[in-house]
């Protein structure tokens, strides 16, 4: 009797599977997921990296810049609806792919599968270091909304624990490689970069983008650590903090 010949496995396709109409809810949902890693929160991260930069001129400059931020009219209003509610969806449904999905680490250690179980924990772990972060600077101690010039000192006083300093990188790391590989994924599946080429160009691109974030972050960190002290329980001009090192 003649064996039966095995089904041939099947073919996994490699690459990243593009957005697709015709898929209705769940079209719409991840669309806006994908959509919303890039503008707003995409956008917001920049502008956050830029402005914490200015830690790098000292407690004044820094101060300014803080000020410049709180004096936009609806400034509540625009936190909730462009920063916070656009953030807590990404998260959420990003968690939400992650329970449905599986990277076959083990079965198909192919480059893909690591790169989105690296998309999916520096993801976690960005936004709990922003969960934290924001809850310590914007909702507890002094309101920087009202006293921009206590926010040098406020963000010093979480350095005073070598923890807090360690969340900090850690933070910035996974938040910078989340935003950058989250830039390919989009170019990728929204039919901006197409090709193999194309996209592994954009790679190497997305790559810099990650690297200069964590730079300008370590920076900007180093910046904190190396000013003395700044007050926090008083109220003062920033032309009056601490100017010299």
């Amino acid at each position: 009797m003649a064996a039966t010949a095995s089904p041939a496995p099947p073919m996994i396709k490699r690459g990243v599977a593009p957005l697709r109409a015709g898929q209705g809810t769940s079209f719409l949902l991840r669309g806006l997921h994908s959509l919303s890693g890039i503008v707003p929160i995409g956008a917001f991260l920049v502008e956050h990296f830029i402005s914490n930069a200015f830690a790098t001129r000292g407690p004044a400059a820094y101060a300014k810049q803080v000020e410049f931020l709180s004096s936009f009219p609806f400034v509540v209003g625009l936190e909730l609806f462009g920063i916070w509610l656009p953030i807590l969806y990404h998260a959420l449904y990003g968690f939400y792919i992650w329970y449905r999905g599986e990277s076959n680490l083990a079965d198909y250690p192919w480059a893909g599968n690591w790169m989105y179980s690296s998309q999916r924990w520096t993801g976690a772990i960005a936004f709990a270091y922003m969960v934290w972060h924001t809850w310590h600077l914007r909702f507890s101690g002094v309101h920087l909304l009202a006293h921009p010039n206590a926010a040098f000192g406020k963000v010093q006083g979480e350095f005073q624990h070598p923890w807090a300093v360690a969340f900090y990188v850690v933070g910035i790391v996974c938040a910078s490689w989340h935003f950058a590989y989250g830039l390919w994924l989009f170019a990728a599946k929204w039919g901006i970069a197409t090709g193999d080429k194309a996209r592994r160009r954009f790679a190497y691109v997305c790559f810099a983008i990650a690297a200069l974030f964590i730079v300008v972050g370590m920076v900007t960190v180093r910046s904190f650590l190396d000013w003395p002290l700044q007050p926090t329980d008083t109220v003062v001009s920033p032309t009056d903090a601490i100017v010299m090192r």
